[in-house]
């Protein structure tokens, strides 16, 4: 390979990489790929979410024999204390008519799947290989140096798809260390239960799935959410909190600890009843949104997928984000390709044009004030769950005290915990921070 230059090489394949690889060897151009790992997905043993639209964008046939877990036809949100919950749900049988919206998906199966689209594309991969830095020419990027003998190898562009916790970047000076303030640390694992199993807790058919978005208590008090989903033959469940949360609280409860507390709370325990633990993993998922995104080109380089901090917290999307990102970036040196252009600062900026008018960056943008405003109020995860829970048990108990009455032990309960300043406040700041 060392003899070789690329037109581009793409330094990993989750989905990000994969779907920059792809774009750029389906228009004929010249790709190298690189994953450190055994295959495609060899590291990512957990459960997932696909977004349609953004792989139809990518493979608009992807359905044919792509390794589709379940549709998702009900979509549930729980605010939990410890003893209950308090929900919504939406169901419609909209989503249960083709083409199907979004799914759930095994990483280490698809990512397997998607690799293996890429190198049909005429892309080349290479596994088991890591890269240790790239190669600078001055300021302009010009390739990488694997830990292989002759592991020089040489690119017009690099696209880094190396994930959150990537060195290359930061080894190259293009932006700082990770701040623990901005990535969450998540647990997963995935239960095995029998088909007709699940099927019937979740009251759902053959491909039928549901998710559950889950926060309260369950994170004692630390800015993050849990999860719950149904696969074809297993349940995939975790719970994730800011690093930087478990760093300031080292007393505190341990990541697999919440796991294991979530497993047994009242409303969960009976959905996982009986599910076999085979497959357990933690990884680092970057949520400090658009004020923690890095700078995504320079001059021979671009940044996609977790490496650029591509994920929408709030509505805990990842692979949509992922997919554009890889699918922009292999556009624009498509594009630079057919101009005869250099791959400049100035020509490359044409990605982070292309990713300012995506949804992308617009849904980051939109919720840019959330983070530091869940970081500083720490009630949204423990009083207000509680508060909303015993409001609900208060009001539905039935016990001969008259409505108006509960109605002002609800309130007064409310008063007691935040003052009526403080309950109009925290009202104004997710109003203000969500616009």
């Amino acid at each position: 390979m060392s003899n070789e230059k690329f037109d581009a090489i793409v330094v990993g394949a989750g989905p990000s990489g994969n779907a920059a690889a792809y774009t750029m060897a389906k228009a004929g151009l010249k790709v190298l790929q690189i994953e450190r790992g055994e295959y495609p997905g060899s590291k990512n043993v957990q459960g997932a979410i696909l977004y349609s639209n953004a792989l139809e964008q990518i493979i608009p046939d992807f359905r044919e024999d792509a390794p589709l877990e379940r549709h998702i036809i009900e979509q549930r949100m729980w605010m939990m204390d410890d003893e209950s919950f308090v929900g919504t749900h939406y169901r419609s049988d909209d989503y249960n008519k083709p083409p199907y919206n979004r799914y759930t998906i095994i990483r280490a199966q698809f990512d397997k799947w998607f690799s293996a689209k890429v190198r049909e594309a005429g892309a080349l991969l290479i596994c088991e290989t890591t890269v240790e830095e790239l190669l600078l020419d001055g300021e302009q990027v010009i390739g990488v140096r694997c830990d292989r003998l002759g592991g020089e190898v040489y690119a017009d562009v690099v696209v880094l798809a190396d994930g959150v916790n990537s060195t290359l970047a930061r080894k190259a000076g293009f932006h700082g260390e990770l701040d623990a303030g901005n990535v969450a640390l998540a647990v997963k694992e995935i239960l095995f239960l029998p088909e007709e199993v699940i099927q019937q807790r979740f009251n759902i058919k053959e491909d039928e799935g549901v998710v559950i978005e889950l926060m309260g208590k369950v994170t004692e008090g630390m800015v993050g959410t849990g999860f719950l989903y149904t696969n074809k033959e297993s349940l995939t469940i975790g719970v994730g909190c800011m690093l930087s949360d478990f760093k300031a609280n080292p007393l505190r409860t341990k990541p697999y600890e919440l796991l294991e507390k979530l497993k047994k709370h009242p409303s969960i325990a009976p959905l996982i009843e009986g599910g076999e633990m085979k497959e357990y993993c933690a990884h680092l998922i970057p949520e400090g949104g658009f004020n923690a995104v890095p700078r995504i080109h320079g001059a021979g380089w671009l940044i996609v997928g977790d490496s650029g901090g591509f994920v929408n917290a709030v509505h805990r999307e990842g692979s949509n984000l992922a997919m554009t990102s890889g699918r922009l970036a292999g556009e624009t040196v498509i594009a630079m390709k057919a101009a005869g252009q250099e791959p400049s600062l100035k020509t490359l900026k044409a990605y982070k044009d292309k990713m300012d008018e995506s949804f992308v960056m617009k849904d980051l943008k939109k919720y840019r004030k959330l983070p530091e405003v869940l970081h500083s109020s720490p009630q949204f995860f423990t009083a207000y769950p509680e508060l909303v829970n015993r409001a609900a048990k208060t009001f539905f108990t039935v016990d001969g005290v008259d409505k108006h009455s509960k109605e002002k032990e609800i309130l007064g309960s409310f008063r007691s915990k935040r003052s009526l300043t403080g309950l109009v406040g925290d009202a104004f700041k997710i109003w203000r921070a969500s616009r």
